[in-house]
């Protein structure tokens, strides 16, 4: 009996220190916008309740309760949406002002500030991929890389997304991560059965939010993961209960990768030169899902630069493209480094080489894939030196509706489906979940390209201080270039 009561009441002080502590939160309530929930809803003149971090209700202004005493913001004529979550960024290796990648660069500051960066832009929260983390040598040593991605997902920083990582991922010698060379060694590298389960038993240990593998030849180029290798991979990830993300281009992979029960695709699945979805993969996906064998897969399509390089091809010449002349982009982004990557030295470039078909092509894949089950998430590559930080993600919006998705699929893409898969509490309008939002001058769902049309963003309850952070990157553009 005494024991009970004793229970009873460190329950009841729980509940009334619960109490105490929501009492205390500030609750607001932003009323008059039009209201795009995350889930497809859209509400008009709509209200919705924000107490401490969360979101308590939302509904029609005139159906929902607003407690006493709370602070009311007119948002008549906005539009609200909820932030965005990215599956695939690259984040903490460049140095944004002076235009270089180093591992010297992937300290918790600079990472900050890129988490800062998205959140201007209305990212909400990311999975890093490719991570600098200590990990396995295949010598049997460390590489002593420290542990920065690790500490800072277990944070939440004020006016910052919150992260995830996927680790470091695993790779043939050689064909992981390209581009720029701080990168290109970050991964664990494996040729055998042996090397791969080693590897796999200290990967696990870094708690990913899933296992990256790079299945690629470069066209020809490279010797990549053959089928046993990845298969192994795969075999240890599923004994340990981590899903798994792959990079893949070839259909037969991709047969193969599904059938072994792989949830997500960083690319379409199948890209290789002139490979499409066939029956046999189509009817893959439908089984998994009617056996509920991981039903869940998605794929974050990539296909935002395939886009972007047919917008400047299809430009006039002396015009450049709107997106290129955004605002929000020249915020961010010296002039300089918009020139240098997507100027008209990279137009002529792509002019000889850019191939419409590919990119229907891949857009004909993702919607076929998409159409069988599969869901289509956010996933833009961003922190590599062309992919514009938090800028990219609304490139890929606009990419998803020129493969055939209406706006507001796009953004249901974008926010609800992307937190779900990589669980954060975000991504919708919603009782219970983080309220981060983001306060549009214009709709999205009459033109996607209005999503950059952002007036404030709000993380967790807090507005975003947009301003003082557009400062302070623009003092160091300056600094940087001269």
């Amino acid at each position: 009996m005494m024991q009970t009561r004793r229970l009873f009441f460190a329950a009841a002080l729980l509940l009334a220190g619960s109490a105490m502590a929501n009492a205390q939160a500030p609750v607001t309530v932003y009323e008059g916008a039009r209201l795009i929930t995350g889930d497809g809803n859209v509400i008009e003149d709509a209200a919705f309740v924000v107490e401490g971090t969360r979101f308590i209700a939302a509904g029609r202004r005139a159906d929902v309760f607003v407690p006493a005493g709370a602070t009311r913001v007119d948002l008549t004529g906005k539009t609200v949406m909820p932030t965005m979550t990215d599956l695939h960024g690259h984040i903490g290796f460049q140095d944004v002002a002076a235009g270089t990648m180093s591992k010297a660069t992937y300290t918790r500051e600079n990472l900050i500030d890129h988490l800062q960066r998205l959140a201007y832009h209305g990212v909400g929260a990311v999975v890093s991929i490719g991570d600098l983390v200590d990990r396995l040598d295949p010598r049997g040593g460390r590489t002593n890389w420290g542990d920065v991605p690790l500490r800072v997902r277990e944070e939440v920083i004020p006016g910052a997304a919150l992260f995830k990582t996927a680790g470091a991922g695993l790779a043939f010698p050689g064909a992981g991560a390209q581009g720029h060379p701080s990168r290109a060694d970050v991964m664990y590298e494996v040729t055998t059965f042996e090397e791969v389960r080693a590897a796999m038993a200290d990967y696990v240990r870094m708690n990913p939010e899933f296992i990256k593998i790079w299945v690629d030849d470069r066209d020809g180029k490279k010797k990549t993961l053959m089928p046993e290798l990845y298969l192994e991979i795969i075999k240890e990830a599923n004994r340990y209960g981590v899903p798994v993300g792959v990079h893949n281009v070839r259909l037969s992979d991709a047969k193969n990768l599904m059938r072994a029960g792989v949830e997500g695709w960083l690319h379409v699945p199948v890209r290789g030169p002139g490979e499409a979805v066939d029956a046999e993969i189509i009817g893959i996906v439908k089984d998994r899902i009617a056996r509920n064998d991981h039903p869940t897969m998605w794929i974050t399509p990539g296909l935002r630069t395939a886009w972007m390089d047919m917008s400047l091809v299809n430009t006039p010449a002396g015009q450049q493209p709107a997106w290129l002349e955004e605002p929000l982009l020249r915020e961010t982004y010296a002039p300089a480094a918009i020139e240098k990557y997507w100027g008209e030295a990279y137009r002529k470039t792509v002019a000889q080489r850019f191939n419409a078909h590919e990119f229907e092509l891949q857009a004909r894949n993702t919607m076929q894939l998409r159409a069988a089950g599969m869901r289509v998430v956010m996933g833009t590559d961003t922190g590599q030196a062309r992919h514009f930080i938090g800028y990219l993600t609304h490139m890929a919006l606009e990419s998803y509706v020129a493969m055939g998705m209406t706006p507001g699929e796009a953004i249901v893409a974008a926010t609800r489906d992307s937190a779900d898969v990589a669980h954060f509490n975000t991504g919708l309008v919603a009782a219970g979940r983080n309220a981060d939002f983001i306060v549009l001058d214009a709709n999205p769902l009459e033109l996607i390209s209005n999503s950059r049309r952002i007036n404030k963003v709000y993380l967790r309850g807090e507005e975003v201080p947009r301003a003082a952070m557009a400062a302070k990157w623009k003092s160091q553009f300056r600094t940087a270039t001269r």
